[in-house]
C-alpha cells in the first residue's frame, strides 16, 4: 500500500489520467487499485496477510542456513506445481530468472518495503503491473531446491524488505496461519 503523502499525489494523478481517456476502461482499473492502495497502506497490514503458498516452514529468519549464515527470509516448503499468491499488494517491479533461485518476483508494497519471492518455475505477472493480496502470480517448479526440504518437494523463499533490509516476516502473516489454499 501507499501511505498518506502518497495517497494524496496518487489519486489526482488518477483524475488526470481518467480526464485523459487514453485507454478507457483500463485507466478506471488503475484508479480503482490506487484507491485500493490508499485504504490500506503496508505498515497497517501487520498480522493480516496470506501466506503465498500452501506448505510446511523449514527454515525462519534469522536461523542458519546450511552455509552457516542468518537467513534473511523464510523457506516455505511447497507441492510439485503449487499456485503461488502474491502476500500483498503492489507494484511488480522484478519479474524473471536470477542467479540459482529459479524465477524470482519483487513487489514494491509503497513506504519502503518490498516482498521477494524466489524459487518458482513460471511468473504470470509482468513488472509494472498491479497484484492484489491473494493474486494467483505464479506455479512452483518441479524440484527441490533450499535446506531442510524433503526429497522432491520444490521449495519458495520468502523475503520482506524495509528500505532494503530484511526484516522478519513472521509478525505480518494471519495470526495463526500456517498453511494457505495454493
Amino acid at each position: 500500500g501507499v501511505g498518506v503523502l502518497h495517497g494524496r499525489m496518487l489519486m489526482p494523478m488518477a483524475v488526470r489520467l481518467l480526464r485523459h481517456r487514453v485507454v478507457g476502461v483500463q485507466m478506471v482499473a488503475i484508479a480503482v487499485r490506487m484507491r485500493v492502495l490508499m485504504l490500506q497502506p503496508f505498515v497497517d497490514m501487520r498480522a493480516k496477510l496470506p501466506l503465498p503458498a500452501q506448505g510446511r516452514r523449514v527454515l525462519a529468519f534469522g536461523e542458519r542456513t546450511q552455509y552457516g549464515a542468518a537467513s534473511k527470509g523464510t523457506v516455505i516448503e511447497t507441492r510439485l506445481g503449487a499456485q503461488i499468491t502474491s502476500p500483498c499488494d503492489g507494484w511488480v517491479v522484478y519479474a524473471g530468472e536470477f542467479r540459482s533461485y529459479g524465477q524470482l518476483l519483487i513487489i514494491n508494497a509503497g513506504d519502503g518495503y518490498h516482498v521477494l519471492l524466489a524459487g518458482m518455475s513460471q511468473i504470470d505477472v509482468a513488472p509494472g503491473q498491479f497484484v492484489l493480496a491473494s493474486e494467483p502470480v505464479g506455479t512452483m517448479s518441479s524440484a527441490a531446491r533450499g535446506q531442510g526440504a524433503s526429497v522432491g518437494s520444490p521449495v519458495l523463499y520468502v523475503e520482506f524488505r524495509k528500505d532494503g533490509r530484511p526484516i522478519d516476516p513472521d509478525p505480518w502473516w494471519v495470526a495463526g496461519q500456517q498453511k494457505v489454499q495454493g
